[in-house]
């Protein structure tokens, strides 16, 4: 499952010397919506300002309104559309425009497309003979000449010079899916956008998810009318079997599918990726087996739909996907990352007990492992083909942390530091597309977030004035957190933050809230700024005098190898909840804490987590907040619980081990149960199970039913300041703050 994502608050007091700072920041959150992009040369990006699209050109900096807000203003209307994300066709002659977006399970991924011009100076709407805000994932062809689009679950293709639209598919509907996926593809695989133009925009590849033997789950809506009205939701649970999927390239001609031959049965295979090879008519498409411990690449004719086997790789646990560039944006394709013209891709694997990057040749020849050594590749940044370098994220000496680091792309070279050795910390890069520029980014716990426009290859901040080591002493600020590690009975030593009480006495006894997670899904500790900040808490936690703890135990996918992630493998609920424990237990040794004032929260799998530590560890956990929480792993989908658990009819005695139902009747202390009864994720029959069983006890409790809310629990007017409330109140009565 999917942390409830929380955007930090950014709390920047800057003062006209942090302009370029504050600039770029901006910069960066506007990309996030679809606001940034690079140029195509690198040299310089555009961004949407009061709705202008404007460009700004390196390394002057200098700006000038590319497309104005006239120009975005259609014929007949008086208001520019407001544009929440763009992109600029290959050729850089039109640009693509989307507005009046409405969301899709996580992120708005529909709305209204229209073409600019730039030549012509013409503002076109694309499928407007097609419903309002329906329009899905729209890509100019290479040539320029089209535009291809999903709406109602069919792909279309729309000539730009007559406006003509044909459609490609015509059998789409609520269960069959084509071009886009269905709500567990989007949930655990980040696959959203499912079509690709062919290089020579004469076809497009595209996904078909066949859910319609996926049983319907129905949530009820109770409060928008006196009648219930159910909500259907085709959502595959554990041990169900999966959505059935496939490949097929369609003509643009003729509009016939050819389907692309993968071996195997549809429904017990995923496909996670494809892509055609750079300039062929191939295809490279991945697939994983049911339990995602086998992992195949295939390479696929488009014409003739055979398919073979260009590489296989396995893990007794389940075979890691890794996923370059944000998937909570808009433009994430999950594509892959091409090398010596599409004659090999870069693939991460953990084959060796760490994640390394490995060159994988897709003709037979030999793999190359890139990165080498005892610690993790994080995250890709950029490949430098010309001086033979790769440019990645890592943190060899501290997980909490990460850096940007080179090596050679032939696997001889040594692991040399990039970022900043001054700057101890968290750092993150968007570099442009030919490597002469990037904004870099930076925090700690300690230091305020701040990003630079620096030129790439020497590292050094176009404008040195306003750079992060130039203004380091004012973006820093006294800790609050205190990074810590935890060595468990079990010699597990764990990472972990922790914030005291502002007026501390060592010779008092302070109560400790832990905050944990804990599956994964996410890990809790990094070295960020306001990592420790709680924002369902009413107040200044620290101020009102308590102790606030996360620690990372066993199965978070922090960078420290293979065997610490997937240890957790068929012990969720089991090996992570002894090691939170068993944590606090030494915790509880501290002298300035107080053993009767211990409280537990989390939110989804953090939610789990609390009520497992409640009903196992009652001596030890007193209070605790849980929040759409999986009471029952036997309710949660097929994707996320498969991969990580395996298969309930095959040990279906590791799920009933680790769901927090099988150990109600261990309650002892101050539970609140909070959950939304719109959440399509972790549904809310999850609560109702759980409240039969505590009931069967004679467990007293509180509960908070939120209607309609989904996993994030934030819809509808009052319900933030109602649930900040709600958590604050409960945790002082039950915990009260201060030292004693």
């Amino acid at each position: 499952m999917c942390l409830f994502k929380i955007a930090s608050n950014i709390k920047l007091k800057l003062n006209i010397f942090f302009t370029l700072l504050f600039f770029v920041l901006i910069s960066l959150q506007a990309f996030s919506q679809g606001g940034f992009k690079w140029s195509n040369d690198g040299n310089s990006y555009y961004r949407i300002e009061n709705n202008n699209i404007v460009l700004y050109s390196l390394p002057s900096n200098d700006s000038k309104v590319l497309i104005s807000k006239e120009q975005l203003t259609p014929e007949g209307s008086e208001k520019p559309l407001a544009v929440s994300y763009f992109n600029i066709s290959d050729d850089e002659k039109k640009v693509l425009l989307l507005t009046n977006t409405k969301r899709v399970w996580r992120i708005n991924t529909k709305g209204d497309y229209w073409i600019l011009n730039f030549e012509t100076g013409k503002l076109q709407q694309i499928g407007k003979i097609l419903p309002e805000s329906s329009l899905m994932f729209a890509k100019i062809s290479p040539d320029g000449k089209s535009v291809a689009y999903v709406s109602g679950n069919n792909v279309y293709v729309e000539d730009l010079s007559t406006s003509k639209i044909k459609a490609l598919t015509t059998d789409g509907s609520t269960t069959l899916i084509d071009g886009t996926f269905d709500w567990a593809y989007e949930e655990e695989f980040a696959c959203r956008d499912g079509f690709r133009w062919s290089p020579d925009s004469k076809s497009i590849a595209y996904w078909q998810i066949d859910a319609s033997d996926i049983k319907k789950f129905y949530m009820i809506n109770n409060t928008d009318s006196i009648y219930s009205k159910p909500i259907p939701i085709e959502y595959p649970k554990v041990g169900e079997t999966p959505s059935s999927c496939r490949v097929g390239v369609v003509s643009i001609d003729d509009a016939k599918t050819k389907w692309i031959d993968i071996p195997g049965d549809p429904r017990q295979h995923y496909i996670v990726r494809m892509e055609f090879v750079p300039s062929t008519e191939k295809l490279l498409i991945q697939q994983l087996n049911r339990k995602q411990n086998e992992n195949k690449l295939f390479m696929s004719d488009s014409k003739t739909g055979d398919s073979k086997v260009v590489y296989e790789e396995s893990d007794k646990a389940w075979v890691d996907i890794y996923q370059a560039g944000n998937p909570y944006t808009i433009d994430f394709t999950n594509n892959f990352i091409w090398y010596n013209n599409g004659k090999n891709i870069l693939w991460a694997s953990e084959k060796d007990g760490w994640r390394h990057l490995y060159n994988v040749s897709l003709e037979g020849k030999k793999e190359n492992l890139i990165t080498q050594g005892d610690y993790d590749f994080i995250d890709l940044e950029y490949i430098d083909i010309k001086n033979g370098n790769v440019y990645f994220m890592a943190s060899p000496d501290n997980a909490t942390q990460s850096y940007l680091y080179k090596t050679k792309l032939n696997g001889k070279g040594k692991l040399e530091l990039v970022s900043p050795k001054s700057l101890k910390g968290t750092h993150s890069y968007d570099v442009s597309p030919t490597g002469a520029y990037a904004i870099h980014s930076f925090s700690n716990h300690y230091t305020r977030p701040a990003s630079e426009l620096i030129s790439f290859k020497d590292q050094k901040p176009v404008n040195i004035e306003a750079s992060i080591e130039t203004n380091i002493a004012k973006l820093e600020e006294a800790p609050k957190e205190e990074f810590i590690k935890v060595t468990t009975a079990d010699g597990v030593e764990m990472d972990g933050w922790m914030v005291k009480p502002t007026d501390f006495d060592p010779a008092k006894k302070y109560p400790v809230v832990f905050y944990v997670y804990t599956e994964p899904a996410s890990a809790t500790v990094k070295d960020n700024y306001d990592i420790g900040s709680n924002r369902l808490y009413k107040g200044d936690m620290a101020e009102d005098g308590y102790i606030y703890i996360s620690l990372d135990s066993r199965g978070t996918p922090a960078p420290k190898g293979r065997e610490w992630r997937k240890s957790i493998y068929r012990n969720i609920g089991q090996i992570n909840i002894h090691d939170q424990a068993m944590a606090a237990k030494e915790i509880l040794k501290w002298d300035f804490v107080d053993p009767e004032r211990i409280a537990v929260w989390g939110w989804s799998g953090g939610g789990s987590t609390t009520l497992n530590l409640m009903f196992r560890y009652p001596e030890i956990y007193k209070t605790g907040i849980a929040i759409a929480a999986v009471a029952n792993q036997l309710t949660y989908d097929n994707i996320y619980q498969e991969r990580y658990m395996g298969l309930p009819q095959e040990n279906r005695e590791d799920f009933v081990k680790g769901s927090p139902i099988t150990y109600a009747k261990g309650l002892e202390g101050n539970l609140l149960y909070i959950h939304g009864t719109g959440d399509d994720n972790v549904h809310y029959q999850n609560a109702e199970m759980l409240i039969n069983e505590l009931v069967k006890y004679n467990k007293q409790f509180q509960f908070m039913a939120y209607p309609n809310r989904t996993h994030s629990i934030y819809e509808g007017e009052g319900t933030t300041e109602h649930l900040r409330a709600l958590y604050t109140n409960y945790l002082k009565a039950n915990c009260p703050p201060g030292g004693r």
